[in-house]
């Protein structure tokens, strides 16, 4: 079987695709790999080097949220044709929305990451003021809903927050994100300190919330402090520091983040939008008690086995940090449960395998053995 993937290389899509690229060149599928957005570093890449059935093609096509994108879109589909009729693929595995309805007849998936309607409604909880671009943004996800052959997101909340943004899709599902556990090291003494993961200039993200906080642990905060456009977050100038007991780390390899993941008592998920968050599932496979922001998703993916604080609450942030300060047992109790829970439900061969099923309904019998 032979699987077109498109991904970006800007954010968690390049870490889910590694995963997904990964487990099925490992169960014998031929991968053709397209990337947009930049060209990757030779360190992104160092993983596809022990993967000889995938071919991996780079390009730096802008992606569909960013501004004044249209030309690149137009000429990324077009490349997309060409690369589909030259190497003949089984499946279209479409990590943008863009795609869905790209005139060719080979069953199409397009993966609902995130969106900037749902977006803006969980952070402004109201729709996003009306503009050209806005109009044409829809229309394009839209327009890939209905072209896919199925639509996945990575979380029931946000199927549902497709269906309600724009329309219900008629065949969708839910994949729920997967990791490698033994990539983490969940058996390392724990150190009274909280890790926090995010870029700093997504309001999505909420890192801010960490700052107007006396935390009784010092917190660690890793994370872009530069936003697409080039521009710095100012609240990256120097004032979280001693005071507030929030110490920037900035962008960190990701040896560097297993090392800060194992030594962490606690991981601090701030989202007030998260479909689905691979930064607290690393957290868990780390062993770290999650405390996480009271929204939808969390609640879904997490269960009982988070402690929350109220959305975008810093004193309901702040107590729930006291007593897990003041309880050592208890946060390894959180700490256990977290780790259960994610090495049970959210590992890469799961998900792999929940794709490889998707697949087989989509794809002729007579291609799944070729």
């Amino acid at each position: 079987m032979h699987v077109l993937v498109t991904t970006d290389t800007l954010g968690g899509v390049w870490t889910y695709t590694r995963e997904l690229v990964t487990g099925l060149a490992n169960r014998d599928i031929s991968v053709t790999l397209v990337s947009f957005g930049e060209i990757p570093t030779t360190d992104q890449t160092s993983w596809l080097s022990s993967l000889p059935r995938v071919d991996f093609r780079p390009t730096a096509f802008r992606l569909e949220w960013m501004q004044d994108s249209e030309d690149d879109l137009a000429a990324s589909a077009e490349y997309l044709l060409s690369i589909v009729a030259d190497t003949k693929p089984d499946l279209l595995h479409l990590n943008q929305f863009y795609y869905g309805d790209l005139k060719c007849d080979v069953p199409r998936i397009v993966v609902a990451h995130s969106d900037v309607v749902s977006w803006w409604l969980a952070v402004h909880r109201k729709m996003p003021p009306d503009s050209s671009w806005v109009r044409s943004y829809r229309a394009t996800v839209q327009r890939g809903l209905e072209g896919a052959s199925s639509v996945v997101a990575p979380s029931r909340w946000m199927l549902d927050s497709l269906g309600y943004c724009y329309s219900k899709p008629k065949f969708a599902s839910v994949v729920y994100n997967g990791r490698t556990p033994n990539l983490f090291n969940p058996y390392l003494s724990k150190h009274e300190n909280a890790l926090s993961v995010g870029r700093l200039w997504d309001f999505g993200k909420n890192a801010a919330l960490l700052h107007k906080i006396n935390s009784p642990f010092p917190i660690y905060l890793a994370g872009s402090e530069q936003n697409p456009d080039g521009e710095k977050e100012p609240s990256a100038s120097g004032h979280y520091g001693l005071y507030r007991r929030v110490y920037l780390k900035g962008m960190q390899s990701e040896a560097q983040l297993r090392q800060l993941y194992a030594r962490a008592a606690i991981y601090i998920a701030t989202s007030q939008y998260e479909p689905f968050g691979l930064a607290p599932l690393e957290a868990a496979l780390s062993r770290c008690a999650i405390v996480a922001s009271d929204i939808p998703s969390f609640r879904e993916i997490w269960g009982d086995a988070a402690v929350y604080f109220t959305n975008n609450d810093p004193e309901s942030l702040q107590q729930v940090l006291a007593r897990l300060h003041a309880d050592p047992e208890l946060r390894a109790t959180y700490g256990n449960m977290a780790f259960q829970r994610a090495s049970s439900r959210y590992t890469c061969s799961r998900m792999v395998e929940e794709y490889l099923h998707l697949y087989q309904a989509l794809v002729p019998a007579g291609a799944l053995a070729a």
